[in-house]
């Protein structure tokens, strides 16, 4: 790991990383059965053979980003982010840093249980490079930011898990490093703590640090991040932007769910563990029933990708039937942008007649005379299916919905307000105001 000049924070190139395995003997064994098997040379040595974590990395992380990681269990995220830190050196390949490097991984790495938390700060900032009169001048402000208390007197060994991540953010963020490396640790933190974490965390972006972050929250990656870089199977599948990543990966995730495929840690995976590629089925194995197309169009019957809460939304659906097919639905379900399911309809349960069989090609059409949700990102996934359930074709977190509306939470139901006067006081029955929401 070397220093470099350039405009780039960390440049990895080439980058292969093994792990030693060894295999030996599980059997009960007593001194002097050993000692017989040394004598007669009859000893089993075991066996030792390698396992590659990563293959193979090339990355380059500009100055000032925030880049997010992201990849299923076991595909490399957390050994890459060691490298980086270099608690790991890299087998084969070259990683070079451009500053000082802070870095949030497993919870509670780098204190001495036994140790208060006021000495683990001193010696956590003299680990990271820092003087005992810098880490001194800056001692209040880690405690204060911590709000740990009468607590950091006390060995971390009796701090929650909470209380060890408050600790660990308060010392990574305030040694004033250049590089901030998080590795999924703010998860175990309150939404308090979450708030203020995240809120000091865009301070670093304003000041122009850099910050390399591993998720497993999607929409954080999109919401926050400059950049995303997905790794599978110890590879670079993609790099890009936060939105295109995320989209694809997602597509992945879900085709090899599909597939029913086993998702093998990387290590332990050939090439043939990764995710399958998206991709488009051959002409040969194309669907009986296609949907070729989806479209938002708004009232005007023009394609739309932002509304408003109140206004209609209609998704044209363009399908191809390439032979005659008994029993066809179609099937649409709104997502949040986190993936929560919001709304969801079909043919089939609304009991909709179409016609039979399917004509060669054709539009269905499900009209909403008002959205009715609140803002924010929505993706809608349409279908084609039998009735007994298979998909003969779909069209997933490809057609994007945002809506500009007024008021909180997921929907926006049709609602009035009226404002009369107290019983005693009551006039007449008509209300003195009254706004309605259709």
């Amino acid at each position: 790991m070397s220093q470099t000049g350039n405009m780039d924070a960390i440049v990895i190139r080439n980058v292969v990383k093994h792990f030693r395995k060894s295999t030996i003997r599980r059997e009960y064994t007593t001194f002097k059965s050993e000692l017989v098997r040394w004598l007669t040379g009859k000893r089993d040595r075991g066996g030792t053979r390698f396992i590659e974590a990563l293959r193979g990395i090339d990355l380059v992380i500009p100055r000032g980003k925030t880049v997010g990681i992201i990849g299923r269990n076991g595909s490399g995220k957390s050994t890459l982010l060691k490298l980086m830190t270099g608690i790991y050196s890299p087998t084969s390949g070259s990683i070079d840093i451009n500053g000082r490097i802070s870095a949030l991984l497993d919870l509670g790495a780098g204190f001495h249980p036994d140790f208060s938390g006021r000495e683990n700060i001193l010696i956590n900032g003299i680990i990271l490079g820092m003087s005992r009169v810098e880490i001194r001048a800056r001692m209040d402000d880690i405690i204060a930011f911590s709000e740990l208390g009468d607590f950091i007197d006390e060995p971390v060994r009796t701090y929650s898990s909470g209380m060890y991540m408050r600790l660990a953010f308060s010392v990574a963020t305030h040694v004033d490093p250049d590089i901030l490396i998080i590795d999924e640790i703010l998860a175990v933190g309150d939404e308090h703590f979450g708030k203020k974490s995240l809120g000091k965390m865009t301070e670093f972006k304003k000041a122009g640090k850099t910050i390399v972050l591993v998720t497993h929250d999607l929409s954080t990656i999109e919401r926050w991040c400059d950049l995303a870089a997905w790794i599978d199977a110890g590879r670079i599948r993609r790099m890009g932007a936060p939105g295109e990543v995320v989209d694809e990966y997602r597509r992945a995730v879900a085709l090899a769910e599909e597939q029913a495929q086993v998702m093998v840690p990387a290590a332990l995976a050939a090439d043939g563990g990764a995710l399958p590629q998206v991709q488009a089925a051959p002409p040969a194995t194309r669907p009986e029933v296609e949907i070729s197309e989806v479209r938002l169009l708004g009232s005007s019957g023009a394609p739309v990708s932002t509304l408003g809460a109140q206004d209609p939304l209609e998704v044209a659906i363009h399908f191809t039937a390439r032979m005659p097919v008994e029993e066809v639905g179609f099937s649409v379900v709104l997502h949040t942008k986190d993936g929560v399911r919001v709304y969801g309809t079909s043919t089939f349960r609304e009991q909709v007649p179409l016609p039979t069989p399917l004509p060669p090609a054709g539009v269905v059409r499900l009209r909403l005379e008002r959205v009715g949700l609140s803002p924010g990102h929505y993706t809608l996934d349409v279908s084609a299916h039998s009735a007994e359930g298979r998909e003969y074709s779909a069209f997933r977190d490809r057609c994007r919905l945002s809506v500009e509306a007024s008021g909180e939470g997921q929907a926006l139901p049709p609602h009035r307000w009226t404002v009369e006067p107290a019983p005693e006081a009551l006039v007449s029955s008509a209300p003195l105001a009254q706004a309605v929401t259709p």
